[in-house]
């Protein structure tokens, strides 16, 4: 049987996809739902699904570098882009022999995509040169306002609304619908799930190591692999270690 994840990060667009998959290609085994990229690049890494469903642009991990992720990995899943990109970025997915989805997804172009899959072999057909070419040509046709990462954040302490500068946090760890956030001077549990964290933070210092933590590259003493190939990272000004899960060890590979 054909197995398949779907990321997406919007709740009615991803409950709409999932719906329309079901009723396009009853047999496909739907094995994981997720919302972020994070998620995603472990549930397929764990799952090793035939195909993935990945929205070009979710917080944190976009769809693309989830991809980029599955090549460095070396791994078999086709991937199905699923973007909002109209008009000449539609180009750049053909000229890249890349499936994609346009939104909104109407069940007859979904009935000739899964089609299409049907007739495919295993294997992503994805190189990186593929995935950077068309990196390259959706930023050069996308016109979006760029916002500046944040500076800081709030989070509440008893009666007190506490200010904690960005470049102060050390990681960030998901607490179910909250996030701790963690500096020398201790944690504080913040009123954000960690996916809302991450978008705003600035993805040159700040990696997601996990579907779980964030941390801030400044903060990192050293990085080792451990007998299972998962990281471990020790930080400059705490003892603890953090864990970066086998499918986000890529980010590393150039260390």
């Amino acid at each position: 049987m054909t197995t398949a994840v779907i990321a997406e990060d919007e709740d009615l667009l991803r409950e709409e996809l999932l719906k329309q998959l079901k009723q396009a290609w009853p047999d496909l085994d739907i094995v994981a739902v997720c919302e972020d990229g994070a998620s995603a690049l472990e549930e397929i890494s764990t799952r090793t699904p035939d195909i993935a469903f990945l929205d070009i642009r979710m917080p944190g991990l976009t769809g693309l570098d989830v991809a980029r992720a599955l090549e460095a990995n070396g791994s078999k899943t086709h991937v199905v882009f699923v973007t909002a990109y109209q008009q000449h970025a539609v180009e750049a997915f053909e000229q890249g022999a890349v499936d994609y989805l346009l939104k909104p997804v109407t069940q007859e172009r979904l009935a000739q995509t899964v089609k299409r899959l049907k007739e495919k072999s295993s294997g992503s057909g994805l190189s990186a040169n593929t995935l950077e070419e068309l990196a390259r040509a959706l930023k050069s046709q996308a016109v979006e306002a760029k916002t500046a990462p944040m500076r800081w954040i709030t989070a509440g302490v008893g009666n007190e609304t506490r200010l904690i500068m960005v470049e102060d946090i050390l990681y960030i760890q998901a607490d179910n619908k909250y996030s701790v956030v963690m500096t020398t001077e201790g944690e504080s549990v913040i009123r954000k799930p960690i996916k809302e964290l991450v978008a705003g933070l600035d993805a040159e210092f700040f990696w997601q190591i996990h579907r779980s933590t964030i941390v801030n590259m400044r903060a990192v003493k050293s990085i080792a692999r451990d007998e299972t190939g998962k990281g471990v990272i020790r930080l400059k000004t705490r003892s603890e270690t953090l864990n970066v899960s086998q499918p986000f060890m890529h980010l590393f590979r150039n260390m």
